[in-house]
């Protein structure tokens, strides 16, 4: 890099991970309302698998620029946006569309809105590890799911970091937390992260543990991250008025609506996603207060699986598609 150029991920081809590129680029300039970003630290999601498959919920304009969460330091703003962000460190919150922007590189730009400041103990590896998966866990469980002490939550593909957000939200509010994973490996991290109780898929079913673990009563609120014919066994675990909240789509198979369980138990099988929270301002506010305060305080620890260098960002996509993680995947840049 020079002082004129920086280093941007792109891909210019839908594809695996391999169609992700280091382009060396003219430094860009924040237009109004935007500012540029000096990125410390670039934090994983599947949503950004999918996008450069062309799986996601907004379609890449190729060639693309990729990536929902960084850290990092502002060094310019554009019109219309407040110059006392300069020099200040900040995190992007994902609340901007993934075909309009990406922080994967030396430099991003985003917009002004999607920057928000972080408790000041973490590093920029925690700190762009925290508002994708918290906010949306936050919002399933917290303002629409309303836990609270004695819940039961179940929590599938709950070694993602939305999933290890998910059980200390869980914690915070008393809930009881069940979690699933398909590896017995799993199992103890799990329950080291606070999990009350987890369930291997390969070995246990899930209708048959939640109803010895629930005495019967089923899971008042599901967490889904997988989708696929196994909503089908999640409704028979469900509590009558339960809510499925499906926010993932790791199964290649079609998911069915499971019509006699839901008409038997009243279930609500609703989709779910981040931008339900992150769409109003005042909603945004509260969620993001919820998540610093639990961080400032110590309840809330983002966990970071494993890191690698921008010069290895290939290799960090297929380490997220391998799903042997635990937490939080987090690309660091020098």
């Amino acid at each position: 890099m020079t002082n004129a150029t920086a280093k941007i991920v792109r891909f210019h081809q839908l594809g695996g991970p391999e169609v992700l590129q280091l382009d060396e680029m003219p430094l860009p300039a924040p237009g109004k309302g935007e500012v540029r970003l000096r990125v410390k630290a670039i934090g994983l999601n599947r949503a950004e698998v999918l996008f450069r498959m062309g799986r996601y919920l907004q379609q890449p304009v190729l060639p693309s620029r990729i990536g929902y969460e960084a850290a990092g330091v502002v060094e310019a703003v554009g019109a219309g946006v407040d110059a006392s962000w300069v020099g200040k460190p900040a995190s992007t919150v994902p609340c901007f569309a993934a075909s309009d922007y990406g922080v994967y590189g030396e430099v991003a730009i985003v917009p002004a809105y999607a920057l928000a400041a972080y408790p000041p103990q973490l590093t920029p590896v925690e700190a762009t590890s925290i508002w994708m998966q918290y906010l949306t866990a936050y919002g399933a469980l917290i303002q629409y799911g309303r836990i609270g002490k004695g819940d039961f939550v179940l929590i599938t593909a709950a070694s993602s970091s939305v999933g290890i957000a998910s059980i200390e939200i869980c914690k915070a509010e008393g809930a009881v937390s069940i979690a699933t994973t398909r590896s017995a490996k799993k199992k103890a991290e799990l329950l080291a992260a606070g999990a009350d109780h987890v369930i291997v898929t390969d070995e246990e079913k899930i209708p048959a543990r939640v109803k010895e673990i629930t005495g019967g009563k089923g899971c008042r609120v599901i967490f889904d991250a997988v989708a696929g014919s196994g909503v089908e066994t999640l409704a028979e675990a469900a509590a009558p008025g339960g809510t499925i909240f499906l926010y993932g789509l790791l199964s290649s198979e079609p998911t069915p609506f499971p019509l006699f369980p839901a008409l038997a138990k009243g279930l609500s099988v609703r989709g779910y996603t981040l931008f339900e929270v992150v769409a109003s301002a005042d909603t945004r506010k509260t969620a993001e207060k919820y998540v610093y305060d639990h961080l400032a305080k110590g309840n809330f620890k983002p966990r970071v699986d494993k890191t690698f260098p921008l010069a290895q960002i290939v290799e960090s996509h297929r380490y997220m598609e391998s799903n042997q993680q635990i937490g939080k995947i987090v690309v660091t840049v020098d």
